[in-house]
């Protein structure tokens, strides 16, 4: 047993952690204890930094949480955020996939009890420099885009694996959400360049995973207004002009007003219909007030069924919670004493405002050809990144590497209920759709993300049969 003072508490969670078959080897100095107000967990955890660039003082912040059962069995996964510029700790980690969620009160946290620990290691870094707690000593690193933040996860995850040598050849899957639709492929391209052309250590990824991703523009954008047509949120007059009159080919973020006035005009309106009443990210949930009172009267009252279950002031309650003293500490967090708080999305940062426009399709093309699985999956309830746009880029990129539909569209189930619809080419491209999930799918449908996820890392399709689906 045991029965120690605090001052030796590490040694004895070590020793028991050891015990239980648990790898050893692990930075001690990353080994998160205990989070303020955390709930007890037999999985461990670890945070804090890798030196990407020592000459110019370029670190990467990650947090790292142990699967719930049988650690050193399990694959690991890289989730990252979009944005570009948001932070994958409080976003995947701490509000969608990871093991615990901020409490309503912002000082403490509470269980997740769907998170995709339960089935896979989860690594979670801040990225690019000027997320979060990233940072770097030259300003000019702040300046960033893909290519930046691909080659600059690439020196973080081999140094990463300096700190955690037993996972270097474990499995590994690459996910993210949103703008990660660029972040992750084009990662695995760095990441499979590598392995080319290393005669050591090659990187073991076994898949790619991507939710709601910006893929091409020239698709996503109107897929948008698609959408808010198709839900009733704006008017059949709306909707036809910018069906007619608006031409989306080769449209790029930098001049994105090279289409007519009509056009123009009409997506204008569209934008002032919908308001500011609606959550663009998932159009049936609530917003939320952050005011307290107005809180308890609109979210609580008039709560509607569709609300129930669901934090919508969990982006508020996180970033209290990341920003007080002892949290950071906790986590190995804020080293140099920023001159800037923790927010989810980047205030410093200066991206690319044109590397939105890549085309990713013949990245993820090149991932195929690698024999690696790919799977864009969608929350039919974003009108950011609509299922609309990806679901027919999919099926062009697998028209375009002439693979052959292996799974008709069809739904998938989940307990009993179906949990969205999905379809397969050549048995490694895969498009699934979420029901009721949001841009931020393991956010909205905590449950049915964790099938999704469960079925994508153990190599099997979703199921087609309520039977199948109940455990």
């Amino acid at each position: 047993m045991c029965r120690l003072k605090w001052v030796v508490l590490m040694v004895c969670v070590v020793m028991v952690l050891g015990k239980r078959g648990y790898v050893e080897g692990f930075p001690e100095q990353d080994l998160v204890v205990g989070l303020p107000g955390q709930p007890n967990a037999t999985f461990r955890q670890f945070a804090g930094y890798v030196d990407v660039d020592v000459k110019t003082g370029k670190s990467l912040f990650y947090y790292f949480t142990e699967a719930e059962a049988e650690p050193e069995k399990k694959p690991l996964t890289l989730w990252l955020n979009g944005g570009p510029g948001c932070s994958s700790i409080g976003g995947g980690a701490f509000t969608e996939l990871g093991p615990f969620y901020p409490r309503g009160d912002g000082r403490g946290l509470r269980r997740n009890k769907k998170s995709w620990n339960k089935v896979s290691n989860l690594l979670f870094v801040e990225s690019p420099v000027g997320v979060g707690w990233s940072y770097s000593n030259n300003t000019e690193d702040y300046n960033s885009g893909d290519q930046a933040a691909a080659n600059n996860l690439h020196i973080f995850l081999l140094r990463w694996f300096e700190k955690f040598p037993e996972l270097r050849t474990r499995d590994l899957f690459l996910t993210g959400e949103s703008y990660a639709g660029h972040y992750i492929p084009q990662l695995a391209d760095v990441l499979l360049t590598h392995n080319k052309n290393s005669k050591d250590f090659k990187f073991n990824i076994k898949g790619v995973a991507i939710g709601n991703p910006l893929l091409k523009l020239d698709r996503d954008i109107p897929a948008t207004y698609e959408y808010f047509w198709s839900h009733g949120m704006i008017s059949d007059e709306i909707g036809l002009t910018i069906m007619s009159d608006c031409d989306f080919e080769d449209y790029v973020f930098s001049s994105p007003h090279n289409v007519s006035k009509n056009c123009n005009d009409a997506i204008a309106e569209a934008n002032q219909v919908v308001g500011d009443y609606v959550n663009n990210y998932d159009v049936i949930l609530d917003v939320c007030y952050p005011s307290i009172v107005e809180q308890e009267l609109r979210l609580k009252k008039y709560a509607t069924k569709n609300s129930v279950g669901i934090d919508v002031c969990m982006t508020y309650e996180r970033r209290y919670y990341f920003n007080l003293p002892e949290v950071q500490r906790a986590l190995h967090a804020n080293r140099t004493n920023l001159p800037y708080s923790w927010s989810m999305c980047s205030q410093v940062l200066n991206y690319s405002n044109t590397d939105g426009n890549i085309n990713i399709l013949p990245i993820l093309g090149r991932i195929i050809n690698n024999k690696i699985p790919v799977m864009v999956f969608s929350g039919d309830q974003d009108s950011v990144v609509p299922l609309l746009g990806s679901r027919t880029l999919v099926r062009e990129l697998a028209h375009d590497m002439k693979l052959q539909v292996t799974v008709p569209y069809g739904a998938w189930f989940d307990r009993g209920q179906v949990g969205g619809w999905y379809t397969e080419y050549g048995n490694i491209l895969t498009f699934a759709t979420v029901r009721g999930a949001a841009h931020m799918v393991p956010y909205a449908q905590p449950e049915r993300s964790l099938r999704l996820f469960r079925s994508f890392v153990n190599g099997k399709r979703l199921p087609n049969t309520t039977h199948l689906s109940m455990d």
